[in-house]
């Protein structure tokens, strides 16, 4: 069975930072690549992050370039996202996602997120 549980969420103030922990387990880390979604509230669900741990690549979406970076550690199951100088707009849940294959997209199983708020 996959799960992925998120953790690490909270209240910083603006220009702070914040980790996340996505806890992974029931598949192959090699043989999927695994993102970061945010939802904030009233807005659509989209994209910060994704590693493809087997191609070698992540990717960022542009608001969050030089802030954030994704990592992993294959042998404790987690996947990171290291979030530096935050701004009020990246209040959001932030969700950590599995995809269908070692490319990201197509994701097919998500966790049930974590709270992150960022005060001005």
């Amino acid at each position: 069975e996959v799960q992925l549980v998120e953790s690490g969420g909270g209240l910083v103030q603006a220009g702070g930072s914040l980790r996340l922990n996505c806890a992974f387990s029931g598949f192959t880390f090699d043989d999927h690549a695994i993102g970061w979604f945010r939802q904030a509230p009233g807005k659509e669900r989209e994209g910060v992050s994704c590693i493809s741990s087997s191609e070698g690549n992540t990717y960022y979406a542009d608001f969050v370039k030089g802030r954030f970076t994704i990592s992993s550690d294959n042998a404790k199951n987690t996947m990171y996202l290291q979030m530096n100088s935050l701004k009020p707009e990246d209040t959001a849940v932030y969700y950590c996602a599995v995809a269908s294959g070692r490319l990201c997209g197509d994701y097919d199983y998500w966790g049930q997120g974590t709270q992150v708020t960022v005060s001005s």
